[in-house]
């Protein structure tokens, strides 16, 4: 089985704002989630501190503490939200955040694979320009005729021109990312300069992909845990030709819902052990289910970018020997948040516990390192000739 069902946050240590809309971290929930929101009781919680990868004990928020500032503050009339950061920046907690109500809603739809955007994919070019790097079809933008390579100078009227591209998004996304909501686009095409209103709308993440290249393999692009996601894996791979290798693509994953990493697991492993994690004081483990395509020769790819969820099937797949590994160390996210409810509506996320690889190795602070080492442009072009060594392809 799966096992417990983490919950996927898009953020770095202790970052909000822009970075939402760039890293998926991982926490966990327990059975009595509503909403991936746990419903809190007095004494829970609180674990035995594991060792981090370097022997340490990591850093922890101490929960009574949290809940009785936050308390405290609103009953003054102040902002839990701001009371409960100070705990948490105190603590020396890396991963630990506060998200205020409407951040942690986005986070919720997030975990269904949707989010409110236009449907617009941009990026920053070598000359500073904020650049649209790919239009989703259907979508308001799409609809409006914008096309790649099209320069986005200002959303709403703010100049995004020489600013983050993760700026530009947020921008684009809106304040509390309401559907319905019109943002307008300062774009220009060559020597032609207009506006464009579009309305945000509800849209699916595009978080798994498959493509089938000339040289027979199946190329399967995992871009975060997002519910379905897993099974779709698993789809991939049972339609996959026979003998077809897969390329696994786990480049730049910040990492999602656990158990859909789990099932992903379940599509190249006959059940057995995925991760084990630490939580309450007690060792818990994570069991890929039966019946997994285990005689299909198997590459991923990982780099810097590669986190939590997604370096726990990296993982397992590597500790099993099931896969072989090609890329960069990965991120080194392998520890647990649980997130607790303030009076004031915001959320705090607290680390509980870290998980470790099948072999018992410690991810956090250390990562990943592939069998074969290779540079981002020659990963994927290597990860093919072990695939062809394996005996892939035609």
């Amino acid at each position: 089985m799966p096992g417990p069902e983490f919950c996927t946050r898009p953020r770095g240590p202790r970052s909000r704002g822009a970075a939402l809309t760039v890293l998926f971290a991982t926490v966990v929930a327990t059975a009595a989630a509503i909403d991936c929101l746990p419903q809190q009781d007095e004494g829970l919680h609180r674990p035995t501190p594991a060792a981090r990868a370097d022997g340490t004990a990591p850093a922890r928020v101490d929960r009574a503490e949290l809940a009785r500032a936050a308390a405290e503050a609103v009953a003054e009339g102040k902002s839990g939200a701001q009371a409960a950061e100070e705990v948490v920046s105190r603590s020396g907690d890396r991963w630990g955040a506060v998200y205020d109500r409407g951040e942690y809603a986005e986070f919720a739809r997030a975990l269904d694979g949707r989010y409110t955007g236009v449907g617009l994919s941009v990026r920053r070019a070598a000359d500073g320009r904020i650049e649209v790097a790919k239009v989703r079809a259907g979508g308001p933008a799409d609809r409006a005729g914008l096309r790649p390579g099209d320069r986005l100078r200002a959303v709403d009227g703010r100049p995004v021109e020489d600013r983050p591209a993760a700026e530009a998004v947020s921008l684009l996304r809106g304040e509390g990312d309401r559907p319905g909501t019109e943002v307008s686009l300062a774009v220009q095409r060559g020597a032609r300069a207009w506006t464009q209103a579009l309305r945000r709308t509800t849209l699916a993440a595009e978080d798994v992909t498959v493509r089938r290249p000339a040289d027979g393999t199946v190329r399967i692009r995992v871009a975060a845990f997002t519910k379905g996601s897993g099974e779709r894996v698993r789809e991939a791979v049972r339609a996959a030709p026979p003998g077809a290798g897969v390329l696994l693509d786990l480049r730049g994953n910040g990492g999602g819902l656990v158990a859909e990493a789990v099932t992903a697991a379940s599509a190249f492993l006959d059940g057995g052990l995925v991760a084990t994690y630490d939580m309450d004081g007690e060792q818990r483990s994570l069991t890929a289910e039966p019946g997994g395509d285990t005689g299909r020769p198997l590459a991923v790819l990982l780099d810097g970018g590669t986190m939590s969820a997604a370096e726990l099937l990296a993982g397992a797949l590597k500790d099993r020997g099931r896969a072989v590994t090609v890329g960069s160390r990965t991120y080194g996210k392998g520890s647990v948040q649980m997130p607790s409810a303030l009076p004031d509506g915001s959320v705090a996320e607290t680390t509980v516990g870290h998980y470790r690889t099948p072999s018992g190795a410690a991810v956090d602070g250390r990562g990943i390192t592939p069998d074969l080492s290779a540079d981002e442009s020659g990963a994927e072009e290597r990860a093919r000739q072990v695939l062809s060594g394996l005996g892939t392809g035609s």
